[in-house]
């Protein structure tokens, strides 16, 4: 009887050790998967984040750089009635698949946040890359010609170059730099569509009528850590700023700043 008393708590001992061990085995399982999706997710976002602000800044200095300051009243004409005539913009030509061609600067981003654009949206070449993260859809119209000029980038992971896509406020000033000058938008509305709408890259975003307007088109993914849905911001062209001219005070300001 005692042998079979014995036989049974040494059964239940290494019963009980055999589910410690399998405890500590999952427990260390979540434990680096949770390190995984912390480096991943957000630690990943900020060394990748880090990487392109650094590349578009050299190549932004690139760019002859002028100390010439025209104040900002100055820089467009006006009518008997005050309102404002923005300047025609260049065209930009077409560039080279995954060849970055401009910089843009959302100051809603924060006071460092700076990437480069390149043409195209290929993932490897272009979204997923430490050098570039935001891409131009070929498809669409070109820097400075009337009609939409579309942007794709990553909202989580590879740098999130749109990941704060959803703080923009009405208003909110974007600046698209090349050598040309800069391009500024200011920033209208949030729309979210499924990913098969893809009207949101026609010339008059979900619509077919005949382009007026220069229009700036960021298209992101929605919700986070998610590919649903599709959130898309608009904006609206205000002016060019020649380089001749100097970078625009909000521009200087960041950059004095950072």
């Amino acid at each position: 009887m005692n042998q079979k008393l014995s036989h049974a708590v040494r059964r239940a001992i290494m019963s009980r050790r055999i589910r410690e061990v399998i405890s500590d085995v999952f427990i260390t399982i979540g434990v680096l998967v949770l390190f995984f999706y912390v480096w991943y997710v957000w630690l990943g976002d900020l060394v990748v984040g880090a990487q392109q602000d650094l590349a578009a800044t050299t190549l932004s200095n690139t760019w002859e750089q002028t100390s010439i300051q025209i104040p900002e009243f100055d820089r467009e004409s006006g009518n008997s009635e005050g309102a404002q005539r923005s300047p025609k913009p260049p065209v930009l030509d077409a560039s080279d698949k995954g060849e970055a061609f401009a910089t843009i600067m959302i100051p809603r981003f924060g006071k460092n946040y700076i990437r480069s654009i390149a043409e195209s949206v290929d993932v490897k070449k272009v979204l997923n890359d430490p050098s570039t993260g935001i891409g131009h859809y070929s498809s669409t119209t070109p820097l400075g010609a009337v009609g939409n000029f579309a942007l794709a980038g990553h909202r989580t992971t590879f740098g999130a170059p749109f990941g704060k896509t959803d703080q923009l406020r009405v208003g909110d000033r974007i600046y698209v730099e090349t050598k040309k000058g800069w391009y500024v938008y200011r920033f209208r509305n949030i729309e979210f569509v499924y990913p098969t709408q893809a009207d949101v890259l026609s010339d008059v975003p979900r619509e077919t009528i005949v382009a007026e307007d220069r229009i700036l088109t960021m298209t992101t993914c929605h919700p986070k850590h998610s590919a649903a849905e599709r959130l898309i911001a608009y904006s609206v062209f205000e002016s060019f700023v020649p380089r001749r001219n100097g970078a625009p005070t909000e521009v200087t300001t960041m950059r004095t700043e950072s």
